[in-house]
């Protein structure tokens, strides 16, 4: 079981679920995130800060 004193959120990669506290290991989850709707869309937060990121490599590199 988690850290009990841990409210965050986190997104486990394996299965794709959520859950509070730092349940899975390290290496099988993604987070923190402030609430289970943001955990919920961890996949779709880390493509949009990609693609930012990739912009502005391009934007760097013209």
């Amino acid at each position: 079981m988690g850290d009990s004193s841990d409210d965050q959120w986190y997104y486990s990669i394996s299965d794709g679920t959520v859950a509070q506290g730092k349940q899975a290991s390290w290496s099988d989850r993604m987070g923190p995130y402030p609430d289970k709707a943001s955990a919920e869309r961890a996949l779709e937060i880390v493509a949009e800060r990609n693609k930012a990121a990739d912009d502005a490599d391009r934007e760097w590199n013209d």
